[in-house]
C-alpha cells in the first residue's frame, strides 16, 4: 500500500524567508559541507602537488652485464659505473637501486617490481676502449628500460632517474678521456661520450591508456560497488516502508514491513551480491567489448571484478547500517575520498607523502587496483600484485560482515527499532 500526500494541505504555511533565519537549520549542513570541502581538498592536492619531493624508495634496476674490465685493470667500467651510481644516491632514501642480473631484470619488469631499469651493456668497456683507438664504430651505450604497466608518471620517474645516472656517468668517463686526448677537438668529442638510449622494459597494449586502464578500471568497480550498494539500501528503505519515496512532486510512502535491522542488512547484502554480477558484466562489456580495452584472462578479470564489488558493496551496506543517516558520507569518505589519493595507480605510493603510503596498507583501491593491474599488464601472476589483491577482497568481506551484523544485533538487542521514537 502507498499514500500520496495531498497537493495542497490544509493550514498555514511556512515560508522560505521565514525558515532560513533559523540558525539551527544552517548548522549541520554548514559545517559538513565545510569540512569535506576542506578534507577533500587536502586529500586529493596533497597526494599531488610534488612527487619529486616525496620519493621514497622508488624501485629502480640496476644491472651490469659488462664483460672484460680494460686493459691493465681489475673491473670493468659497468662494475664502476654501477657502484657509482648506487654510492652516489646511498644517502638520499628516495631512489632504491636494486642490483640484479638481466633474467631477474626480466622478472621484475613482468611482475611489476621495479618502475625502470638502467643497464650496462656487455660491450660497454669495449666500445669506451675503442674510443682512444682507430677502431671505434659506434659510441658506446647505456640503456633505460622503462616499465609502463605500473603507470605511466612512475615510468617516467623512474627513467627520468635513470638517464641522470646514466649521463652523471657518461661525463664522469668522458672527463678521464679527454684528460688522456691530445687532440683539442677530440677531448670536446670525448667529454659527454656515452649515448642514453631508453626502450621499453615490458610493453602493454595499444589500448591500454599508456598504463592508466587499470587506475580507470579499478575506479569504475569502486564506484560500481559504492554507488550500487547506497542505491539497493535505499531502494529497500523505500520498498519497506522506512524511507520517503519522492519523484519530482509525487511523494509516497509504503506500508511499514516488520523486520530487524539484522534481517534487513541480510536482505541487503544478498541483493548487492546478486545484482553486482550483472553490473560487473556489463563493466567488461563496454570496457573490453564495445571500447576495445586490451584485456587477457578474461575469465579472471571477471570474477576479481565482481568480488571487488561485492567487497565494496557489502562494506557499503555495513557501514549505512551502523551509522544510519550518515553512512552514506562514512562510506564515501572509506572508499572514494581516502582511497583515490593512496591508490598509487597514478602517482606512485614511493612518490607521496608518507600519510598516504600509510593509507595504501589497507585502502581498498590500492589492493584492487594492484589485483588489476596485474590481470591487465603483467599475465595475472600471483607476485605482480593479484595475490595480495585477492587477500584484502577476502579481508574486506569478512570485515563487512562481523562489522555489520555485530552492530545490527547489538541495535536489535538493545530494541533500537526503525521509526519507533526513542527517549533522549
Amino acid at each position: 500500500m502507498s499514500s500520496a500526500i495531498p497537493p495542497h494541505p490544509h493550514g498555514p504555511q511556512v515560508g522560505a524567508a521565514a525558515l532560513i533565519r533559523r540558525p539551527k537549520l544552517w548548522l549541520v549542513p554548514t559545517v559538513l559541507s565545510a569540512l569535506v570541502a576542506l578534507v577533500l581538498s587536502l586529500l586529493y592536492m596533497g597526494g599531488i602537488l610534488s612527487p619529486s619531493d616525496n620519493l621514497h624508495r622508488l624501485p629502480v634496476a640496476l644491472v651490469d652485464e659488462d664483460q672484460g674490465p680494460p686493459p691493465g685493470q681489475r673491473e670493468s667500467l659497468g662494475r664502476r659505473i654501477t657502484d657509482s651510481v648506487a654510492a652516489a644516491d646511498a644517502s638520499d632514501t628516495g631512489v632504491d637501486w636494486r642490483r640484479m642480473d638481466r633474467a631477474a631484470l626480466q622478472d621484475a619488469l613482468e611482475s611489476g617490481k621495479v618502475y625502470g631499469a638502467l643497464v650496462v651493456p656487455e660491450d660497454f668497456t669495449a666500445s669506451v676502449t675503442a674510443l682512444t683507438t682507430n677502431r671505434a664504430t659506434a659510441r658506446p651505450r647505456l640503456d633505460v628500460l622503462t616499465n609502463p604497466g605500473v603507470g605511466s608518471l612512475g615510468s617516467s620517474m623512474a627513467s627520468q632517474i635513470a638517464q641522470t645516472a646514466a649521463h652523471r656517468a657518461s661525463l664522469d668517463i668522458g672527463e678521464r678521456l679527454a684528460a688522456s686526448a691530445t687532440v683539442p677537438t677530440a677531448r670536446l668529442l670525448l667529454a659527454d661520450p656515452v649515448e642514453v638510449v631508453v626502450g621499453v622494459g615490458h610493453p602493454i597494449g595499444r589500448h591500454s591508456g599508456l598504463g592508466l586502464t587499470a587506475f580507470y578500471y579499478t575506479l569504475l568497480l569502486v564506484l560500481g560497488g559504492f554507488i550500487g550498494g547506497n542505491m539497493i539500501s535505499s531502494g529497500v528503505d523505500t520498498a519497506l516502508g522506512y524511507a520517503d519515496s519522492e519523484l519530482g512532486p509525487w511523494h509516497t510512502r509504503h506500508a511499514t514491513v516488520p523486520v530487524s535491522r539484522t534481517q534487513t542488512l541480510l536482505l541487503k547484502m544478498l541483493m548487492t551480491a546478486g545484482i553486482s554480477v550483472l553490473t560487473t558484466t556489463l563493466v567488461m562489456v563496454a570496457t573490453v567489448a564495445i571500447l576495445g580495452m586490451d584485456a587477457d584472462h578474461l575469465p579472471t578479470l571477471w570474477l576479481f571484478s565482481y568480488c571487488a564489488t561485492v567487497a565494496v558493496g557489502l562494506g557499503v551496506q555495513a557501514i549505512n547500517a551502523a551509522f544510519g543517516g550518515i553512512g552514506q558520507l562514512v562510506s564515501m569518505f572509506v572508499f572514494i575520498a581516502l582511497a583515490l589519493p593512496s591508490s598509487g595507480a597514478t602517482v606512485p605510493l614511493e612518490a607521496t607523502p608518507g600519510f598516504y603510503r600509510f593509507l595504501g596498507v589497507f585502502e581498498p583501491m590500492h589492493q584492487l587496483s594492484e589485483g588489476v593491474r596485474a590481470i591487465l599488464y603483467f599475465d595475472a601472476r600471483a607476485d605482480a600484485g593479484l595475490a595480495r589483491g585477492w587477500i584484502m577482497i577476502a579481508v574486506g568481506v569478512v570485515a563487512a560482515l562481523l562489522f555489520g551484523f555485530a552492530m545490527t544485533h547489538y541495535y536489535d538487542r538493545r530494541g533500537l527499532r526503525r521509526l519507533t521514537p526513542q527517549p533522549e
